[in-house]
């Protein structure tokens, strides 16, 4: 996020957790964001909003803050005991090692041995604590569109062919497909690129183009990942059932930090819908 009309330089942080069915729990992490030391209240720090996916039982928690306020690596390690971190994208200097990346040198979702890996920040990881992954990223949002069939394997091939690492795939998607309630999801992580080629702003076009500190970069539209994805899963007889977005447009994210920091909202989650969305 750029700097904004309160003097601040904001950002946003999309925290991932693993539960979704006890609400109490998922909003007494996201209250815990807006607290300093000693309990104290965060003044220009707000949680925009809370996603939550009963299926696969994780939530997505947006907080925006002052950039200043947003230690998060630093104080899961100093605060979490056995918290073991590791670093992707812009967080991972001088490297910066995509998401997919790591997930694979790391064996993120099938490794059973732990104690084997380094961290980059943090303790030895440990199974009771898990591993902390913790990126940066110009912008980055989800955009999930549900295919009409149970069969993971076309779901795959879907994913496969929209990935930007596939040479006819769309720049800056990660995608993958996951079964979720009773259909296939194609889950697309869409992430940001400076390309002034690609810089426009209709809403029909392929990218879309946005400004931090007079940098210009470009992403993906959910209209047309929604579009790739419903073409291809039609040239295999089978039709979409419907699209997800997680996340903001970059504006909109800068629209409700500002509110919700200048008039001192910490849980704006709960009037979000009747503000600007």
């Amino acid at each position: 996020m750029s700097s904004s009309r309160l003097g601040l330089r904001l950002a946003a942080c999309l925290l991932n957790i693993s539960e979704a069915r006890r609400k109490h729990i998922v909003e007494n992490i996201a209250r815990a964001a807006l607290l300093g030391k000693h309990g104290k209240k965060h003044p220009k720090v707000s949680v925009l909003n809370i996603f939550s996916d009963q299926d696969y039982n994780r939530s997505v928690i947006t907080i925006a803050a002052s950039v200043d306020e947003l230690g998060l690596a630093e104080k899961l390690v100093l605060r979490v005991p056995g918290s073991s971190v590791f670093l992707f994208g812009e967080a991972d200097q001088p490297a910066r090692r995509p998401l997919v990346q790591r997930r694979k040198q790391l064996g993120w979702f099938t490794r059973r041995d732990l104690g084997a890996l380094e961290p980059d920040l943090g303790a030895a990881p440990d199974r009771r604590c898990g591993l902390t992954g913790i990126g940066a990223s110009p912008y980055v949002m989800n955009c999930n569109v549900t295919i009409d069939s149970q069969d993971l394997a076309l779901g795959k091939e879907i994913a496969g062919a929209i990935r930007g690492s596939n040479a006819n795939g769309l720049k800056g998607v990660q995608a993958m497909a996951f079964p979720h309630e009773g259909k296939i999801e194609i889950a697309c992580n869409v992430e940001s690129f400076e390309d002034q080629e690609a810089a426009t702003t209709s809403e029909d076009s392929r990218y879309m183009a946005y400004s931090v500190l007079g940098d210009q970069f470009s992403y993906v539209s959910p209209h047309h990942i929604e579009a790739q994805v419903k073409k291809l899963a039609g040239d295999r007889g089978i039709g979409t059932v419907g699209r997800a977005l997680i996340g903001f447009t970059p504006q909109e994210c800068k629209n409700c930090a500002e509110y919700a920091i200048r008039e001192s909202i910490g849980e704006f989650w709960k009037i979000r819908g009747g503000v600007f969305m």
